[in-house]
């Protein structure tokens, strides 16, 4: 490509095809008469990141990519490996990106192949070094080899001739003051490369000051957008580069070095204090993850693809008032961290999908009041028990059920599990709680026909034979979590078992350990075992623990 076609400060305006891709994008910004940004990153969700921060633009930076995957700056990582990366982080991110190439990892002939491979993962440019293969960091060592001239310039032909779209960048980085070779080289070597094809030169300095560049860019002139990295003169006032007409400016390595810090203060704080009171609140959320990754916009394609669902419905019993938390207030409503139990376990509930949610509220209804939730009352909580405040929701149970009690916490997983089993019904047992008792605190022990096994992986399936108080030590198999989901052919096992109780006059005082052992004499109940990963809140010490239950 010769110098005509450049289109630097010629104002001309795209096309419209030529307004929707990267590599016009990247260009727009190189060769914009403004000052222009890229952003450094070194994968899909720091590219996320900067495109949140509203940078227009990524700089693709080769050490941090190198960094991130525990490798030296120095071609340690393949070029296709690196490519892996460029394009996890083209499919994150709607921003150009200019990678840092190296030196163009060989000479001419692979320099070819890595642009066309770029074209095709929509990455808009890249940037080659004149150093030698395999390259060293520009900041290490002094009087770095440089590449002979006409062989560099080889190397910005071929990769110009290699583009598949017109408006590729090629940058071309002059290392010629970072390796001591002097000003004149520096403007020797950038005439070269201009005339080979480059459409934009990057100089590089290693001072802390930036007098060097302002002597380049002036001698330089606007013969073509100048790109520069003032990682080591960063003092300098931005609008300094404005005045010497610099095109862009690239923020080189700093989302990675700000997470270093970040990840090691976390990291010693949990260490030291062996726990994360100090560190949650302090650090981004799981949801922020969830909505920077995209996680609303799965749940919109799967209801548009995915053949369509009977909603599930879940019923919380929480009419019990409980000992936890403020005198007078219900336990499901004691306080979490500015949360309800309540509140977060139907947040658990709405997180696996389960969005009809029916709330069976007794001990000072009033306050059990939570927005999109809907309440049934249970005014009889004094005299009855817990089957009978499911009895009062029994309108509720038709297709897929799910039923909890309202005092406790699970990670979602557990329900996953249940709600993805092709039992008909199926229980969370812990199995770790046969051999963790808590003294003074009753406990619904399982008897299940299979023990857990201990292995991750064991899928023999496991089924209930009795939940209650007083099953043997050695026959306890773990405790249930008040989890239990029932399928659609369940749900109508659940409700004749309700029918039957009541007619037997069982109803008012039963509780579900009772309900679901006798479902357990008719029907399989499958009992789904987990190592820990829940939470009954009981009792004040509960309830410390709940606060750092994530």
């Amino acid at each position: 490509m010769n110098d005509t076609a450049n289109s630097f400060g010629n104002g001309v305006s795209p096309t419209a095809g030529q307004a929707q891709t990267r590599f016009f994008a990247l260009r727009r910004e190189i060769e914009s008469s403004s000052l222009s940004f890229l952003m450094e990153a070194h994968d899909g969700l720091s590219a996320k990141i900067a495109e949140e921060a509203g940078f227009r633009g990524i700089w693709a930076s080769g050490l941090t990519i190198s960094a991130s995957l525990g490798l030296r700056d120095s071609n340690e990582a393949s070029w296709t490996q690196v490519l892996d990366v460029l394009e996890y982080m083209s499919d994150a991110t709607t921003l150009p990106i200019l990678v840092d190439g190296d030196t163009g990892y060989g000479n001419f002939n692979n320099v070819r192949r890595l642009v066309r491979k770029l074209c095709e993962r929509n990455i808009a440019g890249v940037c080659i070094e004149d150093k030698l293969f395999p390259k060293t960091n520009s900041f290490i060592g002094e009087a770095q080899p440089l590449a002979d001239l006409d062989e560099f310039c080889g190397r910005i032909k071929a990769g110009k001739d290699s583009q598949t779209d017109l408006d590729f960048t090629l940058v071309a980085r002059v290392e010629a003051l970072v390796s001591g070779r002097g000003m004149e080289e520096a403007l020797r070597r950038a005439e070269a490369y201009h005339r080979a094809g480059a459409d934009a030169i990057l100089i590089h300095s290693k001072q802390s000051t930036a007098e060097e560049i302002f002597t380049f860019a002036g001698r330089w002139g606007d013969r073509a957008p100048l790109v520069i990295v003032p990682t080591m003169y960063y003092a300098t006032p931005t609008e300094l580069f404005r005045q010497a007409g610099i095109s862009t400016i690239i923020w080189a390595n700093h989302l990675l070095r700000s997470s270093i810090t970040a990840m090691r203060e976390t990291a010693a704080r949990i260490h030291d204090d062996q726990s994360l009171v100090r560190v949650e609140g302090s650090v981004a959320t799981v949801k922020d993850i969830f909505r920077l990754v995209g996680n609303a916009e799965l749940e919109e394609a799967e209801r548009r693809y995915l053949p369509a669902k009977p909603a599930t419905t879940a019923i919380v019993l929480a009419a019990s008032a409980g000992d936890v938390g403020d005198p007078g207030q219900p336990k499901c409503m004691a306080d979490i961290r500015g949360q309800s139990l309540l509140q977060r376990l139907t947040g658990t509930l709405r997180e696996s999908g389960v969005r009809d949610i029916k709330v069976v509220r007794g001990y000072r209804k009033d306050l059990v009041v939570l927005q999109g939730i809907h309440m049934i009352d249970n005014d009889r909580y004094a005299e009855t028990g817990e089957v009978w405040s499911l009895h009062c929701a029994r309108n509720a149970i038709g297709g897929e059920t799910v039923v909890a009690y309202g005092d406790v916490l699970f990670r979602r997983y557990i329900l996953d599990n249940l709600l993805t089993s092709s039992a008909d019904v199926a229980i969370a047992v812990d199995a770790l709680g046969r051999l963790q008792p808590r003294p003074g605190q009753p406990r619904d022990l399982v008897l299940a026909d299979q023990p857990f096994s201990g292995e991750y992986l064991d899928e023999r399936p496991a089924h209930l034979r009795r939940i209650g108080q007083d099953i043997a030590e050695g026959e306890v198999c773990g405790e249930w979590m008040g989890l239990v989901r029932f399928s659609a052919r369940g749900a109508v096992w659940l409700r004749e078992e309700l029918a039957s109780m009541e007619q037997e006059g069982l109803l008012e005082n039963a509780d579900m350990p009772l309900l679901l052992t006798r479902l357990a004499e008719k029907h399989p109940v499958r009992v789904k075992y987990f190592s820990g990963h829940w939470l009954d809140v009981d009792t004040l010490t509960d309830l410390a623990k709940a606060r750092n239950f994530t």
